[in-house]
């Protein structure tokens, strides 16, 4: 993936991961859409960065992530890169009946979320330089964490359908997973400083070293989430499923 003189849409880009991201993008001197429901949170991920622009979206929405296609085009026909980041982490017990609301509103932003939005921008994206796909899955695409097994699920087929993606697309549009470990985030309560997690800042700058890399790894893995993308591989599925339950429970309770 082109370094510089890109134009980036990082959906979910008013905090976290997306916001992150989109800053360092913009500060190695690229133009960045930032994405998301929050119009507040996009304006201050933008803010004293002048190639840095908030456009609405709801990812939950097929009308919505087709209108905001519509918009985003109209006003940046440069447009080469997407980060399929926006997502949502529910917590959900599977012993018992229960109201299904965040199990589908998971699915509806954690994976039909951007099957709608590449899709909508997918022949524009195709006639363009340089262009890029980036989705961002996990590391419980490959090893769950029992107490999110909706987010799990979602991970594990966005992790999926990007490899049939980057098949299909060779030669004409790059396609890259980025899947992170537990990071310091807002993404679930308390997680901002939740021990054991890696901070956030660590996080991004070991991400835009592997972005530098020349040719870009198809698969950005920081060294920490290692321990859950190759357990199957290395046999060791059992142990670190186990050892990652314990690991999440004491982090909860401490």
């Amino acid at each position: 993936m082109k370094q510089t003189g890109n134009t980036i849409l990082v959906t979910g880009g008013g905090s976290g991961i997306g916001e992150a991201l989109a800053q360092r993008f913009h500060d190695n001197g690229n133009t960045v859409i930032v994405a998301g429901r929050r119009k507040e949170a996009l304006e201050r991920a933008c803010e004293g960065r002048a190639d840095m622009h908030a456009i609405t979206l709801d990812i939950e929405s097929a009308a919505g992530v087709a209108d905001f296609a519509e918009r985003l085009l109209a006003a940046h026909p440069a447009l080469n890169v997407i980060v399929n980041n926006a997502g949502i982490m529910r917590f959900e017990a599977l012993d018992q009946s229960r109201d299904l609301t965040d199990a589908e509103a998971t699915v509806t932003t954690n994976l039909l979320g951007p099957i709608r939005l590449t899709n909508a921008l997918i022949d524009h994206l195709v006639a363009r330089p340089d262009a890029a796909i980036v989705n961002v899955t996990s590391g419980l695409a490959f090893v769950p964490l029992v107490t999110t097994p909706t987010y799990n699920a979602t991970k594990a087929a966005m992790h999926s359908y990007t490899v049939s993606m980057r098949e299909v697309l060779k030669g004409r549009v790059e396609v890259i997973e980025l899947a992170p470990p537990a990071v310091q985030t807002g993404l679930t309560p308390g997680q901002e400083s939740r021990p054991g997690y890696l901070p956030l800042e660590a996080f991004i700058d070991e991400v835009m070293a592997l972005f530098a890399r020349e040719p870009t790894p198809r698969e950005i893995l920081v060294e920490r989430v290692g321990f859950l993308r190759r357990a199957e591989a290395e046999g060791r599925f059992d142990d670190t499923l186990r050892t990652l339950n314990e690991m999440a429970a004491k982090a909860h309770e401490g």
